[in-house]
């Protein structure tokens, strides 16, 4: 079984910095691409980035242009940085992993339980 389990999220200040942090553990999955989608409240799950097990990024949104997403392969860790950070940014975070089950070699999809991350003016 696969779990991802995140943390860096609470309450920070608009115009501060954040650091979100996400490990993947378990065996028998060969992640290809992790990322950091978050919901805000009353709003859709919405990509801000992803990053590929070769390092390619993708970043999405307004939040994307003040992100820095980057993995450890090592460590199965991959980590989120935002800067400039805005009351409109207050929204639980989510990793996702998604790879290869080598058990069956299927595709798999996991995601973290979230960790929510408030903006005060």
């Amino acid at each position: 079984q696969v779990h991802l389990v995140e943390s860096g999220g609470g309450l920070v200040q608009a115009g501060e910095s954040l650091r979100l942090s996400c490990v993947a553990s378990g065996s028998s999955f060969q992640i290809n691409e992790m990322g950091w989608y978050r919901q805000a409240p009353g709003k859709q799950r919405e990509l801000v980035a992803a990053i590929s097990s070769g390092g390619d990024t993708n970043y999405q949104g307004s939040v994307g242009g003040r992100s820095s997403i980057s993995r450890d392969n090592a460590k199965n860790t991959v980590y989120l940085q935002i800067a400039r950070l805005e009351p409109e940014d207050t929204a639980v975070y989510y990793c996702n992993a998604q790879g290869i089950d080598t058990t069956k070699y299927t595709f798999l999809e996991v995601w973290g339980q979230g960790t929510l991350v408030t903006v005060s003016s």
